[in-house]
């Protein structure tokens, strides 16, 4: 009498169907971000775009810098400087929403030397920021930096909640 094996238990795909659905979000999040970043970016106009085609900000009658207008109006930075100790660059920045809908943030700041080299570059972001509310956010970079540094934003995306 022999006995006969049952055919051997076929694995299921339930791990290979869950790795995908997850890498497929995370691809899905990512093409949202960049569309709405080249949305916000050309129909906002909030973005500061080349500086060097940029044109000079209007002027009061005394001769101060008008306030920017669109998303790169929104945000301020309160402080520029290297860490002591890390020798990291940090731009403490105010996101006033200055727009009707509660917007989300990326802002692109850079950090310059005397001569305005680029020495490092961040993103920073704050989201769901009411109308008139303001957000105190942190742009820091990561490499080390020794020179004196100038922060600039470079670009700003507003997009709503």
């Amino acid at each position: 009498m022999s006995h006969q094996q049952p055919p051997p238990r076929r694995k299921g795909n339930a791990g290979k169907i869950i790795g995908f659905s997850c890498l497929g979000a995370v691809l899905l999040v990512v093409a949202l971000i960049v569309a709405i970043t080249l949305v916000a970016r050309d129909g906002d106009g909030g973005g500061d775009g080349d500086p060097e085609r940029r044109t000079p900000a209007p002027r009061t009658p005394s001769g101060r810098p008008q306030e920017e207008s669109g998303a790169r109006g929104d945000v301020k930075i309160t402080t520029c400087e290297v860490d002591p100790v890390t020798k990291w660059a940090a731009a403490e920045l105010l996101v006033t929403n200055r727009s009707s809908k509660a917007s989300d943030y990326i802002v692109h700041v850079e950090f310059v030397d005397a001569s305005g080299t680029r020495l490092s570059e961040t993103y920073t972001s704050t989201n769901d920021v009411a109308p008139g509310q303001q957000s105190k956010v942190t742009a820091q970079a990561l490499g080390r930096i020794t020179a004196k540094i100038t922060c600039r934003i470079k670009d700003v995306t507003r997009s709503a909640s």
